[in-house]
């Protein structure tokens, strides 16, 4: 990915790692928490979600190591209190739910987009570049979000998957491992540099169906794209 892929790459990643925040926000609402929405956080401007170190500096650090193939990152976590919610497990399981059951609509609308697109840009050649361009960048919502999908139901505090995990645990230990969360991130970052192949292995599925789709819609993909998203 060069310059141009990252200014094609970005606006994407910007918009789902928002999306996926402003989900837990609204879904805490509607379970009976104001947090969000009294903080300013359940909002669409971005200067309310971006975070100095998960929002610009780790993505531009995979950027630069990766020589411009690996760009991912998050956005500023929207404060709920699950005290708060009118059914204290259920409302703890849908708010953390809802981040990525969002990157999952944004996937199959960016999968949805993507051949239209491609039969925009062949029927009307004036329109050709811009359709490659937004075709391009429906793409990369397809896997981005589908890396974030998995990525967050990673098991380990505090990523999303260990809000279901702990009900799945007796009680001892569901308390012993919601206490990892002060470490979760320091964990998952060791994981990744004793063993540099975990992350690849768990982004399996995200891989595998992302590759099934674009077997399925690629046929409809204009020649620009290619030059635009490398």
């Amino acid at each position: 990915m060069d310059y141009q892929g990252l200014l094609i790459f970005a606006p994407v990643l910007l918009f789902s790692v928002i999306a996926h925040e402003y989900a837990h926000g609204y879904a805490a609402l509607r379970q009976g928490d104001e947090t969000a929405l009294m903080l300013g956080r359940l909002t669409w401007n971005p200067l309310k979600h971006i975070d100095p170190m998960m929002t610009i500096i780790v993505p531009g650090m995979l950027w630069i190591i990766s020589g411009g193939r690996m760009l991912l990152g998050g956005a500023k976590p929207v404060p709920v209190n699950p005290r708060n919610y009118r059914n204290f497990r259920r409302g703890d399981i849908i708010v953390s739910l809802a981040g990525v059951a969002t990157n999952l609509v944004i996937a199959i609308a960016c999968a949805l987009i993507f051949p239209a697109l491609g039969l925009l840009g062949r029927a009307v050649p004036s329109l050709e570049m811009s359709a490659a361009i937004l075709q391009a960048m429906m793409a990369i919502g397809i896997q981005l979000n589908l890396v974030l999908i998995v990525f967050n139901l990673i098991p380990i505090p505090p990523l999303d998957g260990s809000h279901v995990m702990k009900y799945l645990l007796p009680a001892s230990l569901s308390f012993r491992y919601q206490q990892i969360s002060r470490y979760g991130i320091i964990l998952l970052v060791a994981l990744m540099w004793i063993a540099p192949g975990f992350l690849s292995k768990v982004m399996f599925p995200a891989t595998a169906t992302f590759d099934w789709t674009m077997s399925k819609i690629g046929g409809t993909t204009l020649p620009a794209v290619g030059r635009l998203a490398r």
